[in-house]
């Protein structure tokens, strides 16, 4: 790719051509340095994620297909749905294992390509310096960045970091294109790469503005007739992007946690939120502590609102900047520029649930790296001051990213964290309470479901979690309470037999049998029903029923080991001699 373009009225001097000694030979490139450095590079990513990698699904990862146990194993079912190559490569993972180990190593496989993309993206940018320095420091701050780990460590966050490196990829077979007019084929690996982008995620819709940014800040004349000349990209990427809108705009009017239907929140409200959650993203970059699972951050209604109006001037000043000193500093002017870009699809003017998410800054952080770069480069520091300084950095980052991994090694410790930080959010105590149930801390669960409850109106699933937990607790008749208070609001089968279950297991057997029945009645294909029903008529010495509703129980669902167990003793007890 041309050189950034030069100030304009400059002539080139013009040079009297000497005799001067021919150049000594270039030494031997040493290929294997680069094997090396790759493994170095991985292993340090791979300790710095240790303790993440045998962590649990944690947050949206319980309601994907890789956990749920009676999901279809069909390829076609998997990807069927939006973003079909990030399913694609979730079944991959499947087939090979159901631990969450297989899972987390490939996200941080991903996460050390992404990284190396980065430094291959910013020494193209950098040039005509040829120093591998600073771009190896902006690869390695991307690579150890504690930011990172929601995108890495969440498993579900690999729809940030799979999007990415297909964005990152086609970025970088634009950048190193030989001549400034596009082939053929940099057009269509450009095409393939960004069609990979959009169905891994939809927000990297953003890379045609980025390349037509890119094209006119170090492309030396760049105008409407460079687009004309490069109409073998720029016509058939602005198809795509348009065919990306129309799937976007499909995705948001199905999503319940983002579009303009969302609830609560209007479109202009979000973006006053957003100019404060703007500079938020920024002191994360640069100060990286109070990191949160899932943040408590109010929402401006008005411009005036939690000083929203001095975030959006903020905002303009700094752009107003950045473009008045494109030319004096033309690094840091598109690198601030790339960052406002790529994070307009999610924190401008569309509302999402959550106002900030750590992993909404994985992929603009590239254009703060090159700011940074923009900074360093300018810095008079001897070679080995420079690389010692950058080192220490690369070791602190290392440190907090390694400890916040801790964290995701386990799911209680991660919603702690965030409830101490998040005290007024609803979802995190719901999300603490579950944890604590699938622990067994049945007590503490217990608490957790009042807490929520107290901040926001109690609905069906939480009653329904409230009341097991109850169960779990000792505490039968405030679960059978809870259980029909969840029956009041949404009368279904699944409710009808956790109330069942619960008598049960006090031995009131007419009226187990009596919300069995009426979860029949409301979902004969339950298999859940017939297994507690046989585990009453078990109890009460009905053996033969017991064995009819064990056997239905199995024919709904073979995989139901309880239901085998029980028909195995149900069979064995009917068949004894007497």
């Amino acid at each position: 790719m041309p050189e950034p373009r030069a100030r304009a009225g400059r002539k080139p001097k013009k040079h009297r051509k000497s005799a001067a000694p021919a150049p000594a030979p270039k030494p031997a490139r040493r290929w294997w340095l680069y094997p090396l450095a790759a493994a170095v590079v991985s292993y340090i990513a791979f300790q710095v994620y240790a303790p993440a990698l045998h962590g649990p699904y944690v947050f949206d990862d319980t309601i994907l297909p890789y956990h749920l146990p009676d999901f279809s194993n069909s390829l076609m079912v998997w990807i069927s749905g939006v973003r079909p190559l990030l399913m694609f490569t979730y079944w991959a993972n499947y087939q090979l294992s159901h631990d969450p180990f297989g899972f987390h190593v490939v996200n941080v496989l991903i996460h050390i390509a992404n990284s190396f993309l980065i430094f291959l993206i910013v020494r193209r940018l950098l040039r005509p310096e040829s120093a591998l320095l600073l771009p190896a420091f902006a690869g390695a701050v991307f690579l150890l960045h504690p930011v990172q780990t929601e995108s890495v460590s969440y498993i579900a966050g690999r729809s940030e970091s799979l999007s990415v490196f297909f964005l990152l990829a086609a970025f970088a077979v634009f950048l190193y294109r030989r001549q400034t007019v596009v082939s053929w084929r940099v057009a269509i690996a450009v095409l393939l790469l960004f069609g990979a982008a959009l169905t891994s995620k939809e927000h990297t819709l953003v890379l045609p503005v980025l390349l037509l940014l890119t094209d006119y800040y170090w492309n030396p004349g760049f105008s409407l007739d460079g687009i004309r000349r490069n109409w073998r990209l720029y016509a058939p990427i602005a198809l795509g992007a348009a065919g990306g809108v129309v799937l976007v705009v499909e995705v948001l009017a199905r999503a319940p946690s983002a579009g303009f239907s969302v609830k609560g929140i209007t479109w202009y409200q979000y973006f006053f939120t957003e100019c404060r959650a703007f500079f938020v993203y920024l002191r994360l970059f640069v100060f990286p502590v109070g990191q949160n699972l899932d943040w408590e951050f109010p929402v401006s209604h008005t411009i005036l609102d939690r000083g929203a109006v001095f975030g959006f001037f903020a905002i303009l000043l700094l752009v107003g900047a950045a473009i008045y000193y494109r030319r004096r500093y033309p690094l840091a002017s598109y690198g601030f520029l790339v960052y406002i870009l790529l994070m307009a699809p999610t924190s401008s003017f569309v509302p999402i649930k959550d106002p900030i998410a750590e992993r909404r800054l994985y992929l603009p952080m590239i254009g703060l790296l090159l700011v940074v770069t923009a900074v360093l480069r300018h810095v008079h520091w001897d070679r080995r001051k420079m690389t010692a300084s950058l080192c220490a950095v690369q070791v602190v980052l290392a440190v907090l990213t390694y400890r916040r991994n801790l964290l995701w090694a386990n799911d209680v410790a991660v919603w702690e964290d965030a409830a101490r930080k998040s005290p007024g959010k609803a979802r995190v105590h719901f999300q603490l309470a579950h944890t604590y149930y699938t622990d067994g801390r049945c007590l503490d669960a217990v608490a957790q479901y009042a807490e929520t409850a107290r901040l926001q109106k109690p609905d069906y699933a939480l009653l329904v979690d409230w009341g097991l937990a109850c169960d779990c607790a000792g505490e039968p008749e405030t679960a059978i309470a809870k259980l029909r208070q969840a029956a009041a609001l949404h009368a279904s089968a699944h409710v009808y037999s956790q109330i069942g279950m619960v008598y049960a297991k006090q031995s009131r057997w007419q009226e187990a049998l009596d919300a069995l029945a009426r979860a029949q009645q409301l979902d004969p294909k339950l298999p859940y029903t017939y297994y507690y029903r046989g585990g009453v008529f078990a109890k009460t010495g009905n053996f033969a029923a017991a064995v009819s509703n064990y056997q239905r129980a199995l024919a709904l669902d073979p995989s139901l080991e309880p239901a085998r167990q029980g028909l195995i003793y149900a069979e064995g007890q009917l068949h004894k001699p007497r």
